[in-house]
């Protein structure tokens, strides 16, 4: 049975579901078993159908279960008010049944796409509880792979500074070989900025705790120009702001093809590593065009550029047999290369339009207006807060709250696909603003559940 309040026990007395014995502290369930109505759950729950495969409910997910059982588990093992949490959320059916049912809930999953299907689903949750007149609540997104970065190359305080370099220098040899393993690249010496090489292009990591700078790339073209190179790959966890595509514009002006692409949080799965599933995504650009109508501002998506390559239409071609056919991402375009049974080969761009490539995008009309605040272990003076070991059973007064120097990102307005709806919306709703300068951030997550954003300057109420 749950464990009760003393206050729960006394109100399901007062209303007669159980009783004390004389002396007892807890009801027992065979006291007053007799006297609920119904049946009591049996051990195998048959009583509960799959989704339906033309349900709204289902979402494609492989391992989603029907918000039946959850709403069943839920309701006997919480009440109203209480925090659940699934921290392997895939297509967020936990999450969505505890919203419905007035619980506040944690829900976290190391895939994107899971993440993003769950976004898209409690989008869903909060606009049919708004139509029915039931209460709702917010929800943030928070990515918290920087951390588990900052954790991974981090160092033990407790010893000697020069202990400290050694250790920091042996961990960041070890980041550089499990990008490198990761991504199937070999490594290289002799060079000032690369550490790999594959497919005849030479590969750059950046660093493990911060992004990609102008500069880092700008010392990547500096080598390129001396050594006569010209085909780069730059590895990041993330890029700074604005940074492309006028830096690939400026090396390719000089000669020099540069793919920036995305370190995924996969990396660190060391099953994923072992079976080649981490997939690097390479950057996407965003461009936005913002409107001011007095003290209003909307925002309109006016290009979204990608150039994805995960497989080649020739070598598609060239293995495929007949009767068969393969979906293959080339230089931005997704294309089904099909064989017939003479062995006639045909291809069909499935990506026609650059809005094809969008499955949600939002804006943040003041988006540094909610600093990312953290808890980290109170450090002596010098000691980095985010690099030490945790020492166990800390508590509260152990700990400080630090800004980490980003912003959360709040979505005040949305437009995505859905299964019934593949329309898309390219401009927001106008947003009522203080007047002033501001940034706006606008975030696109792509059908890969990849997130790029871009932030720019708008001024209100005045010149621009």
């Amino acid at each position: 049975m749950a464990t009760y309040s003393q206050e729960r026990l006394k109100k399901l007395e007062a209303e007669g579901k159980v009783k004390f014995s004389e002396g007892a502290k807890y009801p027992r369930f065979k006291q007053y078993r007799h006297e609920l109505k119904g049946k009591p759950i049996e051990n195998i729950w048959d009583d509960i159908d799959m989704i339906n495969a033309m349900g709204t409910e289902r979402l494609g997910y492989s391992t989603q279960k029907p918000e039946a059982l959850l709403e069943r588990i839920i309701k006997a093992s919480s009440n109203e008010g209480d925090l659940i949490a699934d921290f392997f959320c895939g297509s967020g059916t936990t999450a969505a049944v505890a919203e419905k049912l007035g619980r506040k809930w944690i829900a976290s999953d190391l895939g994107k796409f899971g993440i993003h299907t769950t976004r898209k689903r409690m989008i869903g949750v909060q606009r049919a509880l708004k139509q029915e007149n039931k209460p709702y609540r917010a929800f943030e997104i928070l990515n918290l792979g920087r951390y588990e970065r900052q954790h991974y190359i981090g160092v033990n305080p407790n010893l000697r500074e020069e202990e400290q370099r050694r250790q920091l220098e042996q961990k960041e040899a070890a980041f550089l070989d499990l990008v490198l393993r990761a991504y199937r690249a070999e490594k290289t010496d002799g060079f000032g900025t690369f550490h790999g090489k594959k497919a005849g292009r030479l590969v750059a990591i950046g660093p493990v705790n911060m992004p990609v700078t102008r500069l880092f790339v700008e010392e990547v073209i500096l080598e390129c120009r001396k050594k006569h190179i010209t085909r780069v790959e730059i590895l990041g966890f993330e890029f700074e702001m604005g940074l492309f595509p006028n830096v690939l514009d400026d090396a390719r002006a000089k000669g020099i093809d540069i793919a920036p692409k995305y370190i995924p949080a996969d990396v660190f799965d060391k099953r994923a590593v072992e079976k080649n599933q981490v997939v690097f995504h390479d950057v996407s650009f965003i461009e936005v065009k913002p409107h001011v109508k007095g003290y209003s501002i909307a925002i309109e998506l006016t290009d979204f550029s990608v150039f994805y390559s995960q497989d080649s239409i020739a070598a598609a071609e060239a293995s495929l047999k007949d009767k068969q056919s393969k979906i293959v991402v080339e230089k931005g375009q997704i294309v089904k290369v099909s064989k017939d049974k003479s062995g006639v080969v045909s291809r069909e761009t499935l990506t026609r339009h650059w809005a094809d490539w969008i499955d949600y995008w939002s804006v943040d009309f003041d988006f540094e207006s909610k600093r990312e605040i953290i808890r980290v272990r109170k450090m002596a003076e010098g000691q980095s807060a985010l690099a030490g070991l945790e020492p166990p059973q800390m508590t509260l007064e152990e700990y400080e709250e630090v800004w980490t120097g980003d912003y959360v990102f709040e979505n005040e307005w949305q437009s995505f696909r859905t299964r019934k709806d593949r329309t898309l919306e390219m401009t927001s709703v106008f947003q009522e603003v203080p007047p002033g300068r501001r940034k706006v951030a606008v975030k696109v997550v792509d059908i890969f559940g990849n997130d790029t954003m871009t932030i720019i300057e708008v001024s209100v109420g005045g010149k621009k």
